[in-house]
């Protein structure tokens, strides 16, 4: 009976790096998707490309941006800014060589199906937002839920 637990115990001893390496290894996959997903959504769906497409695979149909008003909530719907967006691509005045935002992850976590980035974006070399994205993971994948953020 001894020897049994030592063998069941040693068994267990070896199998805990296993399942660690699979936890570290899952959410380092989960982390690329999620910062894949806000380059190709937002960085680029709403800021450098101004691509609405994009933009409508990566953001939930439910997101708004959210801001403080005083002591009330504003919301900006994704619809709203979507349409913002076509709507400043097609203005004839608009120039896509002047339109060049940099980005800069300062922290993108993940846990189980919730996930949270700080991006940090400049514009000629200059710090204009901090932004505060909010995800959740769908049968269909990463969406961005909701958005806070700063200007500086």
């Amino acid at each position: 009976m001894k020897n049994k637990k030592l063998v069941i115990l040693v068994v267990v001893l070896c199998c805990i790096p296993f399942f660690a390496f699979k936890y570290f290894s899952d959410k380092a996959e989960a982390k690329e998707e999620v910062k894949s997903l806000i380059e190709k959504a937002y960085i680029h769906g709403a800021f450098n490309e101004l691509n609405p497409e994009a933009m409508a695979n990566g953001f939930h149909p439910d997101f708004s941006i959210y801001s403080a008003k005083g002591e009330e909530i504003d919301k900006y719907p994704i619809k709203n800014w979507v349409e913002s967006v076509r709507k400043r691509k097609a203005d004839p005045d608009f120039d896509p060589s002047k339109n060049k935002w940099e980005h800069k992850f300062a922290n993108v976590d993940v846990t189980g199906a919730s996930a949270a980035a700080k991006i940090e974006l400049y514009k000629d070399g200059k710090k204009v937002y901090t932004d505060y994205l909010s995800l959740l993971k769908f049968p269909s994948g990463w969406k961005i839920v909701a958005k806070v953020y700063h200007k500086h």
